[in-house]
């Protein structure tokens, strides 16, 4: 099976500067613009980290991320996750193939703690360069949900484990654009 790209990652995705995003027509309730927080961390380092408030409990949120029936709504239109340390997050946007097909997003499920953290590793695929790909083994998209009050849930992916360089920089700008595309479905498709 080929190396896939991040969970489009979660993860887990939208794009930066959007003001108040509309839920749905017959929705009264909004989510706040993606936010974008990237820094460099002390060991220089780069962070991609987004996030975006969700008007819905932590437990909504959390069942966003672990229910097929959901991530099926705004992260693929096949999605399967195995939710478990060690499991996976299975995604394919073409709906002729299946999610046993080659061309499927397989985001192995480093750990997670119920209702707060999923950490997912992220392996580069062939669109990528070599010299990247050979270099991923530290990629990562952390994902983390924040109670902020009676039903809001903070929701922030930390991406890591960038390398250094042009063709690097490539790959942190690739992320940063479909992270951003994916929180943006995800603030369409809430409920």
């Amino acid at each position: 099976m080929k190396k896939t790209t991040c969970f489009l990652v979660v993860v887990f995705m939208i794009a930066v500067g959007i003001s108040n995003v509309a839920m749905s027509q017959n929705s009264a309730q909004s989510v706040s613009a993606v936010t974008n927080t990237s820094f460099t961390n002390s060991a220089g380092e780069k962070i991609l980290r987004l996030e975006i408030l969700l008007p819905v409990s932590v437990e909504k949120a959390w069942d966003l991320f672990t229910k097929d029936d959901n991530l099926k709504k705004w992260m693929a239109p096949l999605a399967h996750i195995d939710l478990k340390t060690g499991g996976t997050i299975v995604t394919n946007y073409n709906t002729a193939k299946s999610l046993a097909d080659s061309s499927s997003i397989r985001l192995p499920i480093i750990h997670f703690l119920e209702k707060e953290l999923l950490t997912l590793k992220v392996n580069l695929n062939s669109t990528f360069p070599e010299s990247v790909r050979k270099n991923d083994s530290n990629l990562q998209e952390i994902i983390q949900l924040k109670p902020e009050g009676a039903d809001k849930t903070k929701i922030i992916s930390f991406m890591l484990g960038f390398g250094s360089g042009a063709e690097w920089e490539k790959v942190y700008n690739f992320f940063l654009k479909g992270n951003s595309w994916t929180f943006e479905q995800l603030a369409k498709n809430y409920r």
